[in-house]
């Protein structure tokens, strides 16, 4: 009997000790009403490269604001300090060369062209006088090792200063951690996926065990993974919840009941 209660209270520490690690923050932010609102974003802009639209492109986030649809993009911190607009860790598939964004400076990243179009590399601050409080933005921060801070409060300086609506988010636990204490105010999330082919670290990540520093108000996380019993576990302790890439109406209408709102490419969803 003396084992079997043992047994019975450690599993409850367990479980109590895994919530504590994985909860979400619990205080609703009043922001996220107005993406409920909208329910859909258009990933990297409303992009089309078919028809010379690249991805992350000042005519993607053109054509997005001009449809009604908020934007998901993503945030890189240039050799010089400034922050632009730009997805991958190199230029390589976008523009042809191998570099990154951080070994370049923004001269340098302003001479490349996007798909061999004649878009170019935006900054965040031309990216948010298009937007110019129009439709919200979810902005996803491309941070590594020591660099978190630096792209932290290079971004923060320029957003600051925008009065639209705006969410951050990113892989990397460190940015929304630093965005609880350094600006509690600001909507922050977490970006994740069932990582189950990567490294211990990736595994924890998926399980979303780094909620215990940046107590995420939102969890946005791989659509195709969606039934990892830790997402689902954060959407029973009331974690908003963003599903991501969505690239055709199916699976939208697959995952209704899993995600609030939907990051989609592609096609336009049926609103």
């Amino acid at each position: 009997m003396k084992i079997l209660l043992i047994l019975i209270l450690s599993l409850m520490l367990l479980a109590i000790f895994a919530m504590w690690f994985t909860l979400p923050s619990l205080r609703g932010h009043p922001a996220l009403v107005v993406l409920k609102t909208y329910r859909y974003i258009a990933h990297r802009g409303l992009h089309d490269e078919k028809h010379g639209i690249p991805e992350n492109s000042m005519a993607a986030f053109r054509l997005a604001v001009e449809k009604g649809y908020p934007i998901e993009t993503d945030l890189h911190l240039t050799a010089d300090g400034k922050i632009v607009i730009f997805h991958d860790k190199t230029l390589e598939r976008m523009c042809g060369t191998a570099k990154r964004p951080e070994e370049m400076t923004l001269a340098e990243l302003k001479e490349q062209k996007l798909a061999g179009t004649e878009e170019r590399i935006p900054t965040l601050e031309e990216f948010l006088a298009l937007v110019d409080k129009k439709v919200p933005v979810l902005l996803e921060f491309k941070a590594e090792g020591f660099s978190v801070g630096k792209l932290c409060r290079t971004a923060d300086a320029v957003l600051s200063r925008y009065r639209g609506v705006y969410f951050i988010q990113s892989f990397q636990p460190a940015v929304p951690t630093w965005y609880r204490f350094h600006r509690p105010s600001v909507c922050r999330g977490q970006l994740s996926a069932a990582f189950r082919d990567k490294n211990v670290g990736m595994r924890f990540l998926g399980d979303l065990g780094f909620n215990v520093f940046c107590r995420p108000d939102f969890i946005s996380y791989e659509q195709e993974t969606s039934a990892h019993p830790m997402r689902k576990l954060s959407a029973f302790y009331g974690a908003y919840q963003i599903g991501w890439t969505f690239r055709k109406q199916e699976e939208i209408d697959e995952k209704k009941k899993e995600f609030e709102v939907f990051i989609f490419e592609g096609f336009e969803p049926q609103k």
